[in-house]
């Protein structure tokens, strides 16, 4: 069943079948995270965590992607701060749930989509899913993944992609560990099905302490990683002139004209 029609009626739905919770974004075309949209996942996300009968969370989006990443529109310096509170607030309530969290992965995944996708305990992508952190190319930076990409695929492959805003697919998304697997789009459900199935099997009790033994230590390292990322990213980037360039070239469609400082 669909719970809280508010949610399915702007910008995500949450569907419920014990012991399966299903978030989707829904802002077409391509799923851009708003303000609006961060509320809503709080809020489905506060939802699954008070029900004792889910013990599964699969995080998906509608349509032709998953996610193209955080509203642009959400950087300028009046906004940044709250887009951060906000944003953030969704990747610590994933991170902290005690439900198994999967990720299913198509189309564009970028930016602040791909670090939703990231902090999942599993992720599965389509092979032509697109991949990428690319916000350095508006003079910024993504501050989940310089907090907990690195633990995921390695301290170089983490380098490129954040500082080059390079876009990868997702067979190079999964090699890397980014993701579970890389499958074809016909394939995707039915692979994130048969894992719903092994975890139906299993104790959701056993389930939700495990996970937070496999989380221990690093929880305390994200805490204070992104605590540190997000400090930077307000008090020093989005107060150059590059990163005000960047997010006003891209709102006006236009190359960036960089100062360098």
């Amino acid at each position: 069943m669909t719970i809280n029609a508010d949610l399915e009626l702007t910008s995500i739905s949450l569907d419920i079948a014990c012991p399966v919770a299903r978030i989707v974004l829904r802002n077409p075309p391509l799923n851009v995270i708003d303000i609006p949209m961060m509320d809503k996942l709080s809020q489905a996300l506060a939802e699954v965590e008070s029900r004792a009968d889910i013990s599964v969370v699969v995080l998906s989006g509608a349509g032709k992607a998953f996610s193209a990443g955080v509203d642009v529109t959400a950087h300028t310096p009046e906004k940044v701060e709250t887009m951060l509170l906000k944003f953030h607030g969704v990747i610590r309530a994933l991170i902290a749930t005690r439900k198994v969290t999967i990720a299913a992965v198509h189309g564009n995944c970028l930016g602040g989509g791909a670090e939703l996708a990231m902090v999942c305990d599993m992720v599965y992508t389509t092979a032509s899913a697109r991949w990428g952190f690319p916000e350095i190319k508006l003079g910024c930076y993504p501050p989940v993944a310089c907090t907990a990409l690195a633990a995921l695929v390695g301290q170089k492959h983490a380098s490129e992609l954040i500082l080059t805003g390079k876009i990868i697919g997702g067979s190079e998304a999964a090699a890397m560990g980014l993701a579970n697997r890389a499958l074809a789009d016909d394939e995707l459900e039915v692979s994130v099905k048969q894992t719903l199935h092994e975890l139906s099997t299993l104790s959701p009790a056993a389930l939700a302490v495990t996970k937070k033994a496999i989380y221990g230590w690093d929880a305390m390292h994200f805490d204070k990683g992104l605590a540190r990322a997000e400090r930077i990213y307000v008090e020093e980037v989005m107060k150059t002139r590059d990163a005000q360039e960047g997010v006003r070239a891209f709102m006006e469609k236009r190359a960036p004209e960089w100062a360098g400082s």
